[in-house]
């Protein structure tokens, strides 16, 4: 159960049921076994990060490597199925692989998609595809193949008949001597953030599990808050951040860290290099989802910044002397970005939330 105030129920993740512990064992599992398949060789394509990043790098040439990685769209596809809406989901999936190749400095080139369903629907699968080639516009991506599987004994959905899955693969270009990690933080680095559109792509079982189980809401429950339905909120596509971030890339700053900030919420920015103490001194004002997901589910603040990106979508690690010129780039990028903090101190793996009086460290968060 859920840790409670006062007498009410309060939310988590893994009260909605998300496994959170044990994803952690399966990854120590399978981690090792995958990691055996580093040492086989072909002359090319040898891996040159290791795992535990956004993406992964192989070696192509002395001087160029190519970024791979993949992701799904999750239980968002059945708020999709619950509203009859399948046009933007798409783009959801490509966000959530093209955003994770650029943490690693590479510039998206491709990508595959993989669509699974329960019954073959023409129209559903056309309205998907749309969705699919508007992120590849945005993202500037060719969409080179894909598969369509027809597995009715397997995928279930909101309502019988009305299931699929959707996941895709991206790759990249970055030259191996500008592969981006977090390496060689140091005190004073400045972080930045940018918006995030919504949600996005994660934490849909426990928004789920609060507004249509807890609470009984349809999708189409209308909220004032939210200027719409709750349904329409939660399905607003993931953000693209292609264009921003390969202009700062290319503009010569000293860009130290990037992170996609999904699953996993801000702890995604201490996925680094180098071992550091993040402390973030302004929280930006999430949208009206996240206040709604808060209250109603009485969720605490350590919860939500654990599990969803509160307002915040991508972040930046800029050395301090180029701050200015990386904000100004990324505002000309049609971006509004916000200094969020800096590198407190290296060494030890930290997020501290000084408005929040919050820090996670070794594993939980304290209270500072």
């Amino acid at each position: 159960m859920g840790k409670r105030h006062s007498d009410k129920l309060s939310w988590t993740y893994e009260l909605s049921g998300v496994d959170i512990r044990g994803e952690d064992e399966a990854f120590k599992r399978l981690l090792p076994l995958v990691r055996c398949t580093f040492f086989i060789r072909r002359g090319i394509g040898e891996p040159v990060i290791d795992i535990g990043y956004f993406a992964s790098v192989v070696q192509i040439t002395d001087a160029l490597g190519i970024a791979i990685c993949t992701d799904g769209v999750g239980t968002k596809l059945l708020v999709a199925q619950m509203l009859g809406k399948y046009d933007t989901i798409g783009i959801d999936c490509v966000a959530m692989n093209v955003n994770d190749l650029l943490c690693v400095g590479a510039e998206p080139i491709a990508f595959v998609d993989y669509i699974a369903v329960e019954r073959l629907n023409p129209n559903v699968v056309e309205e998907i595809a749309r969705g699919l080639c508007e992120g590849a516009h945005m993202a500037k991506v060719a969409i080179v193949g894909g598969e369509l599987a027809q597995l009715g004994e397997m995928i279930r959905g909101a309502d019988v008949g009305l299931g699929f899955d959707l996941a895709g693969t991206a790759i990249g270009v970055v030259k191996l001597d500008e592969i981006v990690i977090g390496r060689g933080l140091e005190i004073g680095d400045v972080i930045i953030g940018l918006p995030s559109s919504g949600i996005h792509s994660n934490g849909l079982t426990l928004a789920r599990r609060i507004f249509f189980e807890h609470l009984g809401w349809d999708a189409k429950h209308h909220c004032d808050e939210l200027g719409g339905s709750v349904g329409e909120a939660l399905l607003t596509p993931t953000k693209i951040y292609v264009e921003p971030i390969v202009r700062l890339l290319r503009s010569g700053a000293r860009v130290k860290a990037l992170s996609h900030i999904t699953g996993g919420g801000w702890l995604n920015m201490l996925r680094t290099a180098t071992a550091a103490c993040l402390r973030i001194d302004s929280l930006p004002e999430p949208q009206p989802i996240f206040k709604l997901i808060q209250k109603h589910g009485n969720v605490t603040d350590a919860e939500m910044y654990r599990t969803f990106n509160m307002g915040v979508g991508f972040s930046v690690i800029v050395a301090k002397q180029d701050v200015q010129r990386a904000l100004d780039i990324l505002s000309q990028a049609g971006e509004s970005p916000t200094i969020l903090g800096e590198v407190e101190s290296v060494g030890r793996k930290m997020l501290k939330l000084i408005p929040l009086r919050l820090a996670y460290v070794d594993g939980s968060f304290v209270e500072l």
